[in-house]
């Protein structure tokens, strides 16, 4: 359980499956559904083999997957499942939280999330063995906690262990966060929305933006990520350029799918025409900023120097 709950850190999602004799732990990688970025139940029943053990999913940029499908799928073949919740704190599908569907969910607390104790994360399960588990990995393996102790110093250590435990300042930051979520959530979506609503009538058909459609799913508004299609397709660099000397920052999600990068590629072999969707959103996307320090009038200066950068790149 450790070691796949540690594979949910992945930016892609993934499948794992056991296969060959030199690698018993092999993750078997799956294209994203281009309207999400997400993993779909259709897409991970294609994948499966015998050797299949867990799925892990990864709610993209605070897109939550559509998990009832998929905990229905992974429950018919006996499979595990972790969540990625990384950017996903608000997220919701049918009114359930994510990370709370699967057998566990990761989430991450580093200071551009939505919310924050300096660095690190937190990671939830129904399981009570994965939580003891869990509890002693990031406590040096000790087999006691201060609480359980009936006199200084009467612990062991019963397993290999880190230094991962989260300091009373970290912990205090992190309730101040709380205090905020709430809000800062609402102002995440009004401030997508209204961007949203502005870059539809200028890219048109020449850009999707990457939102939850169904009508179950309500995402966690990290940020808004628009593919460029048409005319723009293949300019992003050009434009996040010239956005940047504009002042407006911008970012990808994510530069490379997983399997494209060096290392997976060596190790497993993967090839670089097995995932186009991802491939699309890591070549032709570019993201802009919707948190709860962006005002109406931030979201009207990206708007006009949008519109110049599209006419200038179009010149």
């Amino acid at each position: 359980m450790r070691d796949v709950a540690a594979l949910s850190a992945f930016t892609e999602p993934i499948t794992l499956n056991r296969s060959g004799e030199n690698d018993s732990r092999r993750p078997m990688f799956v294209d994203c559904d281009p309207s999400t970025g997400n993993l779909t139940a259709e897409r991970i029943a294609a994948a499966l083999s015998p050797r299949t053990k867990a799925i892990s999913v990864v709610h993209f940029v605070g897109i939550p997957c559509d998990m009832p499908s998929i905990m229905s799928l992974a429950a018919s073949h006996g499979l595990k499942v972790i969540e990625d919740c990384a950017i996903a704190i608000g997220a919701r599908y049918d009114g359930t939280h994510v990370g709370l569907f699967g057998d566990a969910g990761c989430f991450s607390f580093y200071p551009v999330k939505h919310i924050t104790t300096g660095e690190g994360g937190m990671f939830v399960t129904r399981h009570a063995d994965a939580a003891a588990s869990i509890g002693r990995l990031r406590a040096f393996g000790v087999d006691r906690t201060h609480t359980e102790r009936t006199m200084p110093g009467m612990y062991d250590v019963s397993s290999l262990g880190l230094n991962y435990r989260m300091s009373e300042m970290q912990a205090a930051l992190g309730r101040s966060q709380l205090r905020r979520i709430v809000e800062n959530l609402s102002r995440r979506r009004s401030n997508f929305e209204a961007l949203k609503y502005s870059l539809a009538s200028l890219f048109g058909e020449n850009g999707r933006i990457l939102d939850a459609f169904h009508a179950d799913a309500a995402s966690s508004h990290y940020c808004l990520s628009i593919v460029l299609q048409g005319e723009f397709q293949g300019r992003r660099d050009d434009i996040v350029t010239r956005l940047n000397a504009a002042g407006i920052g911008t970012s990808v999600y994510y530069p490379h799918p997983v399997p494209r990068l060096a290392y997976y590629r060596r190790k497993y072999g993967y090839k670089t025409t097995q995932f186009p969707f991802a491939d699309e959103i890591s070549d032709q996307s570019l993201a802009l900023p919707v948190g709860p320090h962006i005002q109406k009038e931030d979201i009207e200066y990206m708007t006009s120097r949008l519109r110049t950068v599209l006419h200038e790149v179009r010149s």
